[in-house]
């Protein structure tokens, strides 16, 4: 067997780990309606706030319900979280996970938006991939990601690690009181799975929901929740740990893989969209 080895690229060389390379810096971003989280190379998560452009009584939320409506206010968000936090002179790899459907959009504004911070480069990452990542998830196999935030709930079926199938729902925990109440996100989520198991002509989604759903977000934290879902879809369920910072941790995963070994790193990391059926 012969084996053609592609030409190393001097610059591509391996990287020392964080904080010892000295020469990079790294940051993952989930920018979510409710909060953002933030995570710096050597120092860990070290932003969880409310995702607001001006605190206190004036405050303005750019991102509402996995879109960014307002991309400069994003941008001054960002400077204000993070312009003291990282070195003067040295340009951040950065990456920024995307809610699945809509993402083309979310993805165009937050790379604007993320430009506040002068980065040397910007990957963005599907939120489900970056959950299954945190969880250590086998990507080999089908997987369903259910991800529940605070104001979007999304259903995603990964194969191969890619985004197969996906569907959303404009609810999550932030909507609950007396006129929505838990079981009704529930609800939506059964009926996004029950889309998917009708319009899928594999057994690529079945094979997935009798593996056991993989949770994160806040909704994954709900007992409520949890057992509705285990009652109707008659389904495992898998919470990830520490749920609601999962999306971040999988994308500092993500960062340091790609911090470590660029020569390997995917040029594209943005899927090209559900897989059409």
């Amino acid at each position: 067997m012969t084996v053609i080895r592609r030409p190393r690229n001097p610059r591509a060389a391996r990287h020392r780990a964080w904080p010892l390379c000295r020469h990079c810096s790294g940051v993952a971003l989930d920018m979510g309606s409710a909060r953002t989280r933030v995570w710096v190379a050597g120092r860990g998560v070290i932003v969880d706030v409310p995702t607001v452009t001006f605190p206190g009584a004036g405050a303005v939320y750019p991102i509402q319900r996995g879109s960014i409506v307002d991309t400069q206010g994003t941008a001054r968000m960002l400077d204000r979280l993070l312009g003291h936090r990282l070195p003067r002179f040295v340009r951040p790899l950065v990456v920024v996970t995307a809610p699945v459907l809509d993402g083309l959009a979310y993805r165009t504004a937050a790379r604007t938006a993320v430009e506040v911070l002068r980065p040397r480069g910007v990957l963005t990452v599907p939120s489900a991939r970056a959950v299954a990542l945190a969880a250590g998830a086998d990507l080999t196999r089908p997987l369903l990601v259910v991800d529940i935030g605070a104001h979007l709930t999304e259903a995603v079926l990964l194969v191969d690690g890619a985004v197969f199938d996906a569907r959303r729902t404009a609810l999550g925990t932030g909507d609950i009181d007396g006129a929505t109440p838990s079981a009704r996100i529930g609800d939506a989520v059964v009926d996004m799975v029950t889309s998917m198991l009708r319009q899928d002509r594999t057994s690529l989604t079945l094979d997935a929901l009798a593996r056991g759903p993989l949770l994160a977000g806040g909704g994954a934290l709900r007992p409520e929740i949890i057992c509705r879902l285990t009652d109707r879809l008659h389904a495992p369920l898998r919470a990830v740990p520490a749920p609601h910072t999962a999306a971040v941790r999988g994308a500092a995963k993500l960062l340091e893989a790609v911090h470590a070994h660029p020569q390997d790193a995917d040029p594209d990391l943005d899927p090209p969209g559900p897989h059409p059926h």
